[in-house]
């Protein structure tokens, strides 16, 4: 197992209505960064004709389909069966979080109920999901991310031109805002941060920030791209098999 992937058990549930089959394989990758989807689930009135491209899907990924019919016209009943398995599980499994799989902001109170309750809720939605479900997970993950390069050419969420430039970095105030906020409040005494604490704690700040939102894989290289910061990188107890990455706000050597 990776280092950076854990062993908490994860209940996957997934909104067939307002989730792609094209995400599942990058989507199953990145849970497995959090830990370990113990319950796989997806929802939806499987009668349907437009959920059939989900089927083969589902078998490949041992995914549990749950059959609910539609009750009346407009009226999401799915939402509800997702929402009240939920909460079963909540009380009667042993797990550590959730990752919910939709768009649909029904699902905001359930996120906050879950975290209420001391567990972790991972959030995966398109960049259209209202900021409202978005705030209540952990962490938020951008569908558009996970899906496999030959299913990416209109759902780019970076720059047209892939990457974003250093000059488009420095010209997102937001994103400066937030980089520089969160370096000062991981800083020591020096200004210097650990690059994980930072991303700690951009986490806390935006649970949907995320550096493949900018054309970057990596923390580390979306700061290196805006040429803001100072990086140190240090061989992890002289072994020189580790990298520890600090980082400090060059604003800050130039009022010393």
């Amino acid at each position: 197992m990776d280092e950076n992937e854990k062993d908490d058990k994860l209940a996957v549930l997934i909104d067939a209505d307002n989730a792609q089959p094209s995400i599942i394989e990058g989507l199953m990758d990145e849970i497995a960064i959090y830990g370990i989807a113990s319950v796989r689930r997806i929802y939806g009135d499987w009668t349907t004709p437009n959920l059939t491209p989900w089927k083969h899907t589902l078998l490949e990924h041992s995914i549990q389909p749950i059959q609910q019919f539609a009750y009346t016209t407009g009226k999401n009943a799915t939402d509800s069966a997702l929402i009240i398995d939920a909460m079963d599980l909540l009380y009667t499994e042993k797990l550590d979080g959730f990752c919910i799989v939709s768009s649909d902001s029904d699902f905001t109170r359930l996120s906050q109920r879950i975290r209420e309750a001391g567990l972790t809720v991972y959030g995966f939605g398109e960049k259209k999901t209202p900021v409202a479900f978005i705030a209540a997970c952990d962490k938020f993950i951008y569908t558009e991310n996970l899906r496999k390069e030959d299913d990416e050419v209109e759902d780019t969420i970076s720059s047209p031109t892939g990457k974003w430039s250093t000059n488009e970095l420095k010209g997102d105030s937001r994103l400066v805002n937030l980089l520089r906020n969160a370096v000062e409040d991981s800083a020591n005494d020096d200004g210097w941060a650990l690059l994980a604490e930072v991303g700690g704690n951009l986490i806390k700040r935006s649970p949907d920030f995320d550096p493949r939102n900018y054309g970057y894989k990596k923390l580390g290289d979306l700061v290196e791209a805006t040429n803001l910061f100072e990086i140190d990188k240090k061989s992890q107890n002289g072994s020189g098999k580790g990298v520890v990455i600090y980082i400090r706000d060059r604003r800050t050597r130039g009022r010393r």
